[in-house]
Formats: structure tokens, C-alpha cells, sequence
């Protein structure tokens, strides 16, 4: 398989980098990433949303296929609404849930991934 160049980036740029639905408006941004221990697979993109300048926002883990990169956009597009994420598992930053299998189920099975 080839690879593009550049495909690689380090999760420290990640974060920060904003997120759009497909009409390219922006959602908000990745706050983190949530990453399988044992295989290194991204699981989850942790998006921050809603709040003023970060104040009052929640955290939104996405399943990190639903993400698309868009060199246009400069940022990830992912197939949502502001109304499915405003139903959407989250919480507040400091208080992460465990990401274990029954939040992973309840993750994926709220986005139908």
C-alpha cells in the first residue's frame, strides 16, 4: 500500500486542529486522542465542543473513523450535526471517563460505528 507523504503526523499537532461537519462548519476542536495500548490504533478523537473560549466545554470521544482529513479545510471533517453531538456521549475535562468496553460499546454504538 502506498502511503501519501506526509502521512504521519504526531498527536501533539493533532490536537488543536479544528473539526467540521460536511457543510464545513466548524464543530470545535481535538482536545486528545484516545489510543488502544496494546495495538496503537487511534480509537477515539476527543473533540472539545461547545462553551466560550474553552470555558464550559465538554469533551465528545468520536471514533476515529468517522474522521476524514481535509487539505482544504486544514482540518478533520466527520459525518455529524450539531444535533446528534449536542445527544452525544461526553464529558466535562476533569472528569474522564474509563474507556473501558461498555464505554466503548456505548461510544460506538451511539454513532452507529
Amino acid at each position: 500500500m502506498n502511503m501519501p507523504i506526509n502521512s504521519v503526523i504526531s498527536s501533539g499537532r493533532v490536537q488543536g486542529t479544528n473539526v467540521y461537519n460536511a457543510a464545513g462548519d466548524k464543530l470545535g476542536t481535538i482536545d486528545d486522542l484516545m489510543i488502544e495500548k496494546y495495538t496503537g490504533q487511534v480509537r477515539y478523537a476527543v473533540m472539545e465542543f461547545g462553551g466560550f473560549l474553552g470555558i464550559g466545554s465538554d469533551r465528545y470521544p468520536i471514533p476515529w473513523r468517522l474522521l476524514t482529513y481535509d487539505k482544504g479545510l486544514g482540518g478533520y471533517v466527520v459525518p455529524l450535526s450539531t444535533p446528534k453531538l449536542e445527544g452525544a456521549p461526553r464529558y466535562p475535562k476533569d472528569k474522564q471517563p474509563a474507556y473501558d468496553e461498555a464505554y466503548g460499546a456505548a461510544v460506538n454504538g451511539y454513532y452507529g460505528a
